[in-house]
């Protein structure tokens, strides 16, 4: 398997086990939801897409497909705790005042990411790919 793909996989994934045992130790409890819920500790698109950029940068070098992967990166982060967390809290709002008119209704809202689930991710997807071009 290529070293790309193996990095992006292994952090992506990688980060969503974390997510998992930080969820188990905090509510001693999981779902099948919680496999494919968005936000919460770490961010797995911060390492996937810090995961793509690194890697390619340490395959490829700081060429044209680099470029695009470091555009697709901050993109994506910026998307993961800006607009996806206004979102988040728009949504809890909106729950509330359904709440207070006595509307019975389900919603549905992600919450996004904090800086710092963030900063985890990426820190994550960074020292994977980091491995994975030393190691394998």
């Amino acid at each position: 398997m290529n070293k790309v793909l193996m990095a992006v996989l292994l952090a992506g994934f990688g980060t969503q086990i974390v997510k998992l045992i930080v969820l188990w130790f905090r509510h001693k409890t999981l779902t099948l939801r919680d496999l494919v819920v968005t936000g919460g500790m770490p961010s797995s698109h911060s390492a996937f897409v810090v995961s793509l950029a690194t890697i390619t940068y340490l395959e490829e070098g700081p060429g044209t497909f680099f470029a695009i992967t470091l555009v697709l990166m901050l993109i994506v982060i910026r998307d993961a705790f800006g607009v996806r967390r206004s979102v988040g809290e728009e949504g809890i709002v909106i729950n509330q005042v359904l709440k207070k008119i006595k509307l019975k209704t389900k919603t549905h809202f992600a919450m996004g990411h904090t800086p710092l689930q963030v900063l985890i991710g990426s820190l994550m997807g960074f020292i994977i790919s980091l491995l994975v071009y030393l190691f394998l």
